[in-house]
């Protein structure tokens, strides 16, 4: 079998940040993969939920968005939007949001909306969708995306999903209890927040990855913790069902592309 990629190196040391007493809401993309891989190795018991309002999907591939049928086809139930954001998320029931990001700051706070000027960006992104309400209504949130100094910038072009604020103290400030963006994975290494300053300092390196590589890739001067550690490098069991899963995945958006 052939090593990890790096991508597939994050995908794993996501899933693994689960557990089977997690209630997750999914985004889709690369949280989706970790979540979905989660349940298929050492969660078989998390409740995955998506915005579109499927509880307690079990897909055998992954979604090409919130409205894929295919969650519909294996939830448990599912209930309307505002029931899914008044309810299930303002109402406190849900333990993880795992959401992707365009651009992620050093305090945390992510952009899904512009690259530029907001009147005039360089780049339209999809936008927000449910991110604002999962970023802060979850009671902890983790964020997975690849790691280069134009993803990871010391301040986003646009806050459209509060970390913890442009100083990182906003989010306090607002009377936000919830525990924000605990966890960060990227492709490099993982990051979390300074219990002291909030901002994002390296906790962990993947396998083969120097701090030197690390520094080059963020945006900003980071800061490594006082004990980095390495993640485990994947395992065989890990490596094959995410390779499975990715490959039924491509094979059925092929077939439903012809």
């Amino acid at each position: 079998m052939s090593p990890a990629t790096p991508t597939e190196t994050m995908t794993i040391v996501a899933a693994r940040a689960l557990s089977s007493d997690d209630v997750c809401f999914v985004g889709i993309g690369a949280p989706s993969a970790a979540c979905n891989l989660a349940r298929l190795t050492h969660a078989p018991d998390i409740t995955l939920i998506y915005e579109s309002g499927t509880l307690g999907t079990q897909p055998d591939v992954l979604p090409l968005s919130i409205g894929d049928g295919l969650l519909a086809e294996s939830a448990l139930c599912t209930v309307c939007v505002p029931e899914m954001f008044r309810y299930w998320l303002q109402g406190g029931h849900i333990s993880v949001g795992f959401l992707g990001a365009a651009q992620l700051d050093r305090f945390g706070n992510i952009n899904t909306t512009v690259i530029g000027d907001y009147d005039h960006p360089r780049v339209r992104l999809p936008g927000a969708g449910g991110a604002p309400e999962i970023a802060t209504h979850c009671k902890r949130c983790f964020v997975t995306m690849p790691h280069t100094a134009r993803g990871l910038v010391e301040r986003v072009d646009f806050v459209t999903s509060l970390g913890f604020g442009p100083t990182g103290t906003e989010r306090a400030q607002l009377g936000i209890l919830t525990a924000g963006p605990v966890t960060v994975i990227t492709d490099l290494a993982v990051l979390a927040p300074d219990p002291h300053t909030r901002e994002l300092t390296v906790t962990a390196l993947h396998p083969g990855v120097s701090r030197e590589a690390v520094a080059r890739a963020t945006g900003w001067r980071v800061q490594f913790a006082s004990e980095v550690t390495r993640t485990a490098p994947a395992t065989s069991e890990e490596l094959t069902v995410l390779r499975d899963l990715q490959q039924r995945t491509a094979k059925a958006h092929r077939a439903q592309a012809i």
